[in-house]
This record gives structure tokens, C-alpha cells and sequence, in this order.
């Protein structure tokens, strides 16, 4: 084998991104004077270590796309700053085979004081680029970005919009190996947020590597390969996605339990832009041909009772038809079952030259036993992983059984009873 074929074969199974005891601590001081003092002899220890990311080993190879998950302050930004090489490690060592084009915190990378056009050539030149393809790839980066004119005026004028365009084009039009999304997507109207979604799915199809950091658990799920559950510096969990989602779930439970699910928002807030993502016009819930709204609460018999759905909405006349789903959720927060047009791969009833669209589904013959319910409802793309809007929670009904009080659990299944003495009748329970 030649030395080129080796060097090839070896970059192939070199991971992307290597972490070994990497971590990182600050010392915290109460005063600023502690921080000098303790540089001096005879004062001791004037301040705490504060982990904020604790010593891991990580590999993540070329081509994965991995989800971050956790609560604010768990570690997850270090994490990616380390990996980014905004942030030094306290320990360990840190490999990374590639270009790695990243979206931190908003605008970060960018001077104030010069351009957006001058601030694409400063950040094709940190990513690696020379000039002359920086000025290759800049009526692409232009043109993704939607700032039109703005180009040329110093970025300190430019609205918070303005920063993350400008900010998303450069980091998905130079052709990065390595892309690394911190929550930096969700500034911008429906139009543009549905086309940097495209663009991460394509990168994603291109087999380039993605660290996404998000708190949509549905995304992370839908998108990533492997998930990592991070809490205050810890790894908590590592592997497939649903499993860590779940695990994740369970702990947020846990920690919130008691806390009302109707005191959710009903709906996602209002996005900013000329082009508007579709929104429901009207949601219709019943029960037994009852409203079921939070004011209105119906109530049904197990086992005999159908819930409705219609929904209603409108949006662009030349974007693809959405999909739409639906969860319906205990009264303690978990999930009891769900459908989505793009799990059934049904097509929803939509006008294209308008921009409206219908759809209606019925659970016939509900077996729900005893207990409080919500449904929840959403839009989303057509493939089922950007969210355009939601209504949580859309609806509450109960269910009584007088007949099966003593039944326990969520759901009540047929069954067959058979006597071992076959002279004996079978009994069957509806």
C-alpha cells in the first residue's frame, strides 16, 4: 500500500472529534482582591473550584450526528466551546480531524465595528480559508444570509435577525467537516428557519459531522445518531437517542413532579418576518360529539367513547403541505400514545394555491381507563421534524369505568377467559 493510501485509509477511521479527561473547572472568588491574593504567598486558598464540565472521554466519528441534551447550566455550551476551541481545557487532551464551522452564542466571532461583508472574510480566515475562497463562496454566503444591502454597514447596527443570517451563512456555506449548533436557530422568521433546517439536513445527507444542541427532544430524537445527557458537568447517559430522551424524561419528572400540565403555554410564540410558517386557524376537539376544551371538560365510558379531531390552517401558497400530529398525554405528564400524517403517510387535504389545509382524525372505541387526559396537537414539516406551531395543551377530558373501578393501569385490553376443563364455557371481555 502507498503512503498516500495509508494516509487515506487512516484519516477515514480517525474519529472526528476525540476527547480524553477533557474537563474544565473555574476558581470563583467572592472579591476581586481574593483572585490576587491568593497569587501571594502566606494567603492560602482564597476562592472554590467551580466544575463546570467534569473530566470525559468521548469519540465521535465522521459522519455522526450527535444531540446534546440538558438543562441550562448543565455544561453543554463548555462542552462545545472546548471542542470549538473558543475555551482552553482545565485537563485531559482534545483532538479534532476537520474544519469545524460552529453557531455559539449569537454573533459571537463577529467585530462590531467592521462589515458583515468584512466579518465573512474575518471568519472564512479563522475557519482556514484564504481570501481567494472566501471570495469564491461570498455571493452564496450573501444571498443565504437575506441581508441584502446590510452586507456593507457595520455589524453593530444589525438586528438580532440580521446577526444569526449572516452568522448561519458563513458556517454552512464554507464547507465545514464538523458543524456545531448551540441553540443559535432559534432568532429569525418561519421562512428563514425552514431554510437553514434544509441546509443542516443536507449537510447531514452530505455525511458531514454535527454536534446539535438543542432543548426540542423531539428534534434531537428525529435528527441525531447518538444523544449525550449532560447535568451540572456530569454525563448522565450516553447512546441511542430515544433511550436517553427517555431517561432524561423520567428525570425532569421527577424533578418537577406536581407541577400543573395545564400551565403550559397554549401555543408557540409569534415568529417575526414577512413570511409566516403555517399556523393553525382552528383546532376542533370533542368527545362523544362533546367539546373537549379546558374550559369544557366531557367525560366518557371506557371503552365506548370517540375523540375527534379537526384542525385547521393556513399558511405560505408555496410551501409544502405540513404534517400533523397529535399525543395524548396522562394527567401526570407521560405520554400515552401519538399519530402523525408522516408516521401513517397520509397526505393532509391542503391547498396549494392558498396555502390552507385540513385534516380530521377519530380514536373510535377509546380504552382508556379512569383518569384525567390531555391532547396536544402540532404542525410541523413535512417530514415531521420542525415545529411550526403547537397547541399545548389543546384539550382535557376525563374517563370513568363504574363497571371496572377495580381495573388498574392506563388502558383496558379484551381478553379471553378459557376454563382448563374444556366442558367449562370460555368468557370474553370486551
Amino acid at each position: 500500500m502507498s503512503s498516500n493510501a495509508q494516509e487515506t485509509a487512516s484519516s477515514a477511521t480517525q474519529p472526528a472529534i476525540t476527547l480524553s479527561g477533557v474537563g474544565k473547572s473555574y476558581r470563583l472568588y467572592e472579591r476581586p482582591k481574593d483572585r490576587l491574593l491568593e497569587l501571594l504567598p502566606g494567603f492560602g486558598h482564597r476562592g472554590r473550584t467551580h466544575t463546570a464540565l467534569a473530566p470525559l472521554d468521548l469519540k465521535i466519528g465522521h459522519g455522526e450526528v450527535i444531540g446534546l441534551i440538558g438543562r441550562n447550566g448543565a455544561g453543554k455550551s463548555t462542552l462545545l466551546q472546548l471542542i470549538c476551541g473558543t475555551l482552553t481545557p482545565s485537563s485531559g487532551q482534545l483532538k479534532v480531524d476537520g474544519r469545524i464551522a460552529a453557531l455559539l452564542e449569537l454573533g459571537s466571532g463577529f467585530n462590531p465595528e467592521f462589515t458583515g461583508r468584512e466579518n465573512v472574510f474575518l471568519n472564512g480566515a479563522i475557519l482556514g480559508l484564504s481570501k481567494t475562497q472566501v471570495a469564491a463562496r461570498f455571493d452564496e454566503i450573501h444571498a443565504f444570509s437575506e441581508i441584502g444591502e446590510a452586507i456593507d454597514q457595520p455589524v453593530k447596527t444589525y438586528s438580532s435577525g440580521m446577526f444569526v443570517r449572516l452568522a448561519f451563512a458563513v458556517a454552512v456555506c464554507v464547507e465545514p467537516d464538523i458543524l456545531v449548533i448551540d441553540e443559535a436557530l432559534s432568532v429569525g422568521d418561519g421562512a428563514f428557519a425552514r431554510k437553514s433546517f434544509d441546509r443542516i439536513m443536507a449537510l447531514k445527507a452530505q455525511g458531514k459531522t454535527i454536534l446539535f444542541c438543542s432543548h426540542s427532544l423531539y428534534q434531537v430524537e428525529a435528527i441525531c445518531n447518538r444523544a449525550l445527557w449532560l447535568n451540572q458537568g456530569q454525563v448522565m447517559a450516553e447512546g441511542a437517542p430515544a433511550q436517553v430522551i427517555e431517561q432524561y424524561e423520567r428525570f425532569l419528572y421527577a424533578e418537577e413532579h406536581g407541577h400543573s400540565h395545564a400551565q403550559a403555554p397554549t401555543s408557540t410564540p409569534t415568529l417575526t418576518g414577512a413570511q409566516q410558517p403555517p399556523r393553525f386557524t382552528r383546532v376542533a376537539i370533542t368527545l362523544d360529539e362533546q367539546p373537549a376544551t379546558l374550559s369544557q371538560v366531557p367525560e366518557g365510558q371506557t371503552g365506548h367513547s370517540e375523540l375527534c379531531i379537526q384542525a385547521y390552517w393556513q399558511g405560505p401558497a408555496d410551501w409544502p403541505a405540513p404534517s400533523f400530529a397529535m399525543t395524548l398525554m396522562g394527567s401526570d405528564g407521560r405520554m400515552i400514545a401519538s399519530a402523525g400524517t408522516h408516521i401513517d403517510r397520509i397526505s393532509p387535504q391542503h391547498d396549494a394555491a392558498s396555502g390552507e389545509g385540513q385534516i380530521e382524525i377519530r380514536l373510535p372505541a377509546l380504552s382508556l381507563l379512569k383518569g384525567e387526559y390531555w391532547v396536544e396537537v402540532y404542525l410541523m414539516c413535512e417530514n415531521g421534524i420542525m415545529f411550526y406551531d403547537q397547541q399545548i395543551p389543546a384539550a382535557h377530558f376525563t374517563m370513568s369505568s363504574p363497571e371496572r373501578m377495580l381495573e388498574q393501569g392506563l388502558v383496558h385490553l379484551p381478553r379471553r377467559w378459557s376454563a382448563l376443563d374444556p366442558a367449562l364455557p370460555d368468557m370474553t371481555v370486551e
